[in-house]
């Protein structure tokens, strides 16, 4: 049973990391689209008006939800106090809007006079009546849904930056765009990546006087990362800061050429896959502003491939990957760094949320300015965010892959955990002990609220990587030791090791100040109010209020769908409303259908919306699932069934889920009509037939021979599920 518990673990939480970067420099010019030029706008000064002062001065205007982490702090704590643990029972769906998509929703709203700004799958933008949930506008960028296979973990969007009358969002396909915030119309558009590259954007852009910033991602999928900042009036790029160095490593002619020259290319080996893949290092999430000290600070994320061994063979620590680095706004000039994990060899991330605050870490109480961090390798970090000074960590969820950290912060690492042809069965996996759903801090508790997880990962070498390489370049095996027929128990013991929880931290002594334990992994991420609460959607569709101070729910609500998004608040005429986006998918609900009941139904985004007294009701799921009945009788044999199952590791599962278990967010392989048809099957797998429903053709990996044996592998567990059914009510 251990055996079969970490082979289901290493064909699924493997699958749903959280992105990265490319190997050599990215043009800032388009490969695909065509720049837009400026267009004349409509907006005005008394329209979405939001100034550096205004953004400055966020926490003044709490009424408003100004920018992704509410203030340039990115705190996610709102001084607003009408609704608190004395009357939060109270609360009620003020009104919900339907965002037209079943794949994964991730934005938090930005509300600004009085409208609402959100994005949802695809980069679409609405623009709605934040009092009422009325629609005044949507665009759609139009992206070719093609690009969605270089999307690691779903075509989704964590938000928009206001800036002077333009939203800013960042595409999927690798644009950057400034609209009219009045009509919605482009006002300039910028491809800031080679598109003939697997790059995406995901993240929220974040606007810092009359600078637009914004990253990318990629790196499970080979390419080069970084940062770079933009005018917000014409679109021209000011700087680009690169996170790994060019392969011959020689000057970008970039903001980053001196941190290269200083400490960056001389912690690179010269040989490896990083010289043709790009190396990772995406900044595809965390982006922060330190007012004071005139700081630009953003998370690196993981190395491509995930596995040192292949990636860079002399196991040097490959700066700047999982690292936090501050830089200056006006030029890019590198300031400090403090690298997370030295060497990444697992897709730790250090793109998690970045919070600034100011805490008594003096010998007399006196406030230090600090960065905190709580990212995927499972530790929580405090650094002076002045010069990156490491102050303290401590690990917030259980490690194995470590035995702390030293007096300079670095891991002290387990030898086993630098995985060979022997399965390590690791946690945090590659999906970490914090993804990408924001946590919040609450200024006057001194506490941190993090969305936290256990989800375990079995980490191998993949045997195939050179010969025969995957769309994926992780350089870990997915496949390995994965029974072709999985008795039912392996997913009941693999449903049992995912674990959520909500933990408040005290970054100052680094404990837990409490937690509430979740029944799965991948919940929601976190607003923390002056009214004494800590808001939190779930997994299971629950939305739910606790005591900021000791955990106690004073409220929940059932979303009818997955609460993953950060929740935001704002006030209008003397109401204050609590407000969250909805909707299941993005890398867990991809790739994780093995982690929850895989009966639900696809689930249509939402915008809902509670205050108190509301009467509001949420419409229940808009979709069927599809008939649980195989669609042909089993073919092949074993050796098929196992060729299929290994093809189908390293190219379908991390969107259809391993042994075939969809999350609903995708079509379910096993019950598809596709499935039972070879020709059909051949036209989709191999003509790439539905490429504009971003099903794109395999046929440059893989031979019709192999696809049909993919196809066996699909009807095969469209059939052990059936019998397993049938068991189960005998």
């Amino acid at each position: 049973m251990q055996k079969f518990r970490m082979a289901v673990l290493a064909s699924t939480a493997a699958l749903a990391m959280a992105s990265c970067g490319q190997n050599q420099q990215a043009e800032d010019t388009p490969v695909v689209t065509e720049t837009t030029p400026a267009i004349e706008t409509t907006n005005s000064a008394e329209f979405a008006n939001v100034t550096s002062d205004r953004l400055r001065n966020a926490s003044a205007t709490p009424e408003e939800w100004l920018t992704y982490g509410f203030n340039y702090a990115e705190q996610r704590f709102s001084p607003l106090e009408q609704i608190n643990t004395e009357n939060a029972s109270e609360l009620g769906v003020a009104w919900t809007y339907n965002l037209t998509t079943n794949r994964g929703v991730e934005s938090t709203p930005i509300v600004v006079d009085g409208t609402m700004y959100v994005t949802s799958a695809w980069s679409v933008v609405h623009a709605l009546d934040a009092k009422t949930g009325e629609e005044k506008w949507v665009y759609d960028p139009g992206v070719d849904r093609s690009v969605g296979v270089n999307a690691c973990c779903d075509v989704v969007n964590r938000g928009v930056a206001v800036y002077e009358g333009k939203i800013f969002v960042g595409v999927i396909d690798g644009r950057l765009e400034a609209l009219d915030a009045k009509t919605g119309d482009v006002v300039w558009s910028k491809v800031t990546v080679d598109q003939s590259k697997p790059y995406t954007i995901t993240g929220a852009p974040r606007v810092v006087d009359g600078r637009v910033f914004i990253g990318n991602g990629g790196a499970e999928l080979g390419v080069r990362g970084y940062i770079s900042a933009y005018d917000v009036d014409t679109g021209d790029m000011d700087w680009r800061f690169y996170t790994v160095p060019n392969a011959e490593k020689e000057p970008d002619n970039a903001a980053s050429d001196s941190a290269f020259e200083k400490v960056g290319n001389v912690s690179w080996g010269e040989e490896g896959d990083w010289k043709n893949s790009g190396g990772g290092g995406t900044v595809w999430d965390s982006i922060v502003y330190d007012q004071v000290n005139d700081l630009i600070i953003f998370g690196v994320g993981n190395g491509s491939p995930w596995n040192q061994k292949f990636r860079d063979p002399s196991g040097k620590d490959n700066l700047f990957l999982s690292s936090i680095v501050a830089v200056k706004p006006d030029t890019g000039e590198y300031v400090w760094h403090f690298q997370t994990t030295p060497g990444d060899n697992w897709d730790y991330t250090a793109t998690q949320t970045l919070i600034l605050a100011d805490l008594p870490l003096g010998e007399e109480g006196e406030a230090r300015r600090v960065v905190m961090q709580a990212p995927k390798n499972g530790n929580f970090y405090v650094l002076d965010a002045a010069s990156g000074e490491y102050i303290s960590g401590n690990n917030y969820v259980p490690q194995n892959w470590s035995s702390g950290l030293d007096e300079n912060g670095r891991p002290i690492e387990l030898a086993q955990a630098r995985y060979g042809d022997t399965p390590f069965l690791q946690t945090p996996g590659p999906l970490g002990g914090h993804n990408w759903q924001p946590m919040a801090f609450n200024p006057e508790l001194n506490l941190a609220y993090i969305p936290a997880q256990e989800v375990p990962q079995a980490y191998q070498t993949d045997a195939q990587f050179w010969e025969n390489p995957a769309i994926w370049n992780t350089g870990s095996d997915f496949a390995a030791g994965v029974p072709v027929e999985p008795p039912p128990e392996v997913f009941k013991a693999a449903r049992a090791g995912l674990k959520g929880r909500l933990i408040a931290w005290d970054p100052i002594k680094q404990e837990a100040r409490w937690s509430v334990e979740h029944g799965n992994a991948w919940n929601g991420g976190v607003l923390a109010t002056a009214g004494g609460l800590v808001f939190q959607g779930k997994l299971d569709g629950t939305f739910s209020a606790y005591d900021a101070a000791t955990g106690e729910e004073k409220w929940t609500s059932n979303l009818k769908a997955g609460g993953a998004s950060g929740p935001g608040t704002f006030m209008i005429d003397g109401e204050q409303y609590v407000t969250i986006t909805t909707g299941w998918g993005s890398a867990f609900g991809l790739a994780g259908g093995f982690g929850y009941d895989e009966t639900v139904p696809p689930i249509v985004g939402k915008v809902v919306t509670y205050k108190l007294g509301g009467t509001g009701e949420i419409p229940d799921p808009e979709l069927e699932p599809m008939p649980r009945e195989p669609h042909a009788d089993v073919f092949g044999d074993e050796e098929m069934w196992k060729d299929g199952s290994v093809s189908y590791a390293r190219l379908c599962a991390v969107c259809h889920g391993p042994f075939a278990v969809s999350s609903g967010v995708l079509p379910d392989l096993r019950w598809s009509a596709i499935a039972g048809d070879p020709e059909a099957w051949k036209s989709v797998v191999i003509d790439g037939n539905l490429s504009s429903n971003g099903m794109v053709s395999f046929a440059e990996v893989l031979s019709e021979d192999e696809a049909e044996a993919i196809r066996a592998y699909v009807v095969k567990q469209a059939h052990v599920a059936k019998d397993a059914e049938s068991t189960e009510t005998e």
